[in-house]
């Protein structure tokens, strides 16, 4: 029989997850306190932990490494009501099986601890980190998500791809996954390749000898081996050059570069990480990027969400901005108003974080030290203004991509598969109709006969999302 110990100074929280573990066969013991814990363990070693960060007394993360002291690196699960970064990478890097942040399901509980009764047998590296990344906030699932796989990104030098909107911070990730690696004493390295000409983007990623070509008065040390002991970050990696990429291949599977010119190959020991806001899967099937890198760079994949997908995040955000702006010379410290964190979290932030931080400043400067008030923020970014290709994928490749992601997404929240079909219907359906409508002079029985459906149907379907025939 499984021994199951439980620390948690809520009683609700330790008679549920009491009646899980006894439910699933376990032994289970609760303790309010680490302190308590501690005093259990000397006389009755458990197999598995489910700890809380905020505890009277010693906190969750001290109680962890006590608690490996005494049993060695068994699973324990540590659950919070107050996820953010930093207690993320604590808890995954100091040797937790798992991170899950309150309220949670019984059922994803479940599924963490059958997947720890199978680890048992397989110790994991620890190491103490103590660092913050400056921007990386939030307390949405989708955030939570995010900080877990940076952690887990962290303890390992597996290849990187970040993906995501432009403005939602990938650049932020990447500094966070090498600043708590093993690599963060080395330099970060960071290139945005959309930036390089094709003409010097060899020269600058693999550098070149000196007469290499007309203009080359001295060697150059290229980037690639500039992170030497650390991690390159590649930004906007979609649009390196069809032949670089060859040649980009080989660096990674050999560890090696050839500069422009020479003969000599130089080693080099770097980590990668990768973002783009592209369809890779579609530049592929274009042409215009090779599969074999594409899978080399994916090793692990993290998605980062648009601002629409973590709006009650917002407010936390707005205050983090205001706050950093505070240390800024000649800033004074600003306050927002309940009106315009309303008027925040119902912007639709088509720049996303980006956009965020530049609307805070912005109104911070007009407000001078006052109250920031809704009229002080600049108008919202037009979606005119971004790249269609990131907001609206024309090709099927493109669009069933998008869903792929977002199914991704909505199943790590925990969505029921009932809910989530109904959900995507309503997401598709109503832009749908109202499109058909339009194009068709909003005759409803001309847009039926393109849907394939009856007139009093898409009626019905009509009068279901609100849609008038004007």
């Amino acid at each position: 029989m499984i021994k199951l110990l439980i620390v948690d100074d809520e009683p609700t929280i330790c008679w549920g997850l009491t009646q899980l573990g006894e439910g699933m066969g376990h032994d289970v013991t609760t303790a309010s306190s680490a302190e308590k814990a501690l005093q259990i363990i000397d006389k009755n070693q458990p197999d598995i932990i489910i700890l809380d960060v905020r505890l009277p007394g010693m906190d969750g993360l001290t109680a962890l490494g006590k608690f490996q002291k005494k049993l060695g690196l068994i699973p324990v699960v540590v659950i919070t009501a107050y996820g953010d970064l930093q207690t993320a990478v604590k808890a995954i890097q100091n040797g937790a099986f798992e991170y899950i942040v309150k309220p949670f399901d019984l059922d994803e509980m479940e599924k963490v601890l059958q997947r720890a009764l199978e680890s048992i047998s397989q110790p994991e590296e620890t190491k103490q980190v103590s660092q913050q990344v400056d921007g990386l906030v939030g307390r949405t699932p989708v955030m939570q998500t995010v900080f877990k796989k940076i952690a887990l990104a962290a303890t390992s030098d597996t290849s990187v791809m970040l993906s995501g909107e432009s403005g939602t911070g990938k650049e932020l990730a990447a500094r966070a996954i090498h600043q708590f690696s093993n690599r963060s004493t080395g330099p970060f390295v960071a290139v945005n390749v959309a930036s390089l000409s094709a003409t010097l983007a060899e020269s600058e990623l693999f550098g070149h000898s000196r007469g290499a070509f007309t203009g080359a008065d001295k060697p150059r040390i290229g980037l690639i081996e500039q992170a030497n002991g650390g991690t390159l970050f590649l930004d906007e990696v979609a649009d390196i050059p069809l032949p670089i990429q060859v040649k980009l291949l080989r660096v990674l599977d050999h560890n090696e570069v050839l500069p422009v010119g020479s003969n000599e190959i130089v080693k080099t020991d770097f980590r990668v990480i990768s973002a783009t806001h592209q369809s890779l899967e579609n530049n592929i099937q274009e042409g215009l990027f090779r599969h074999d890198l594409y899978f080399r760079l994916c090793g692990f994949q993290i998605e980062m969400p648009s601002l629409r997908e973590r709006q009650k995040d917002i407010p936390e955000l707005a205050e983090h901005f205001l706050n950093r702006l505070t240390r800024k010379p000649g800033l004074q410290h600003s306050r927002l108003s309940e009106e315009t964190l309303i008027e925040l979290q119902q912007r639709p932030w088509y720049g996303n974080v980006r956009e965020l931080s530049n609307a805070i400043e912005h109104a911070a400067l007009l407000a001078r030290g006052g109250i920031i008030s809704p009229e002080l923020l600049p108008a919202p970014v037009s979606q005119s203004l971004m790249n269609s290709s990131e907001l609206h994928p024309v090709d099927e490749a493109g669009i069933a991509t998008q869903i792929r992601h977002w199914t991704e997404k909505k199943l790590s929240n925990g969505k029921e598969k009932s809910e989530l079909y109904e959900e995507f219907i309503h997401l598709v359906e109503k832009p749908l109709l109202e499109t058909l409508l339009k194009n068709n002079n909003n005759q409803c029985a001309a847009a039926a006969r393109i849907l394939g459906l009856h007139r009093t149907t898409l009626k019905k379907k009509l009068d279901q999302y609100g849609i008038t025939q004007e």
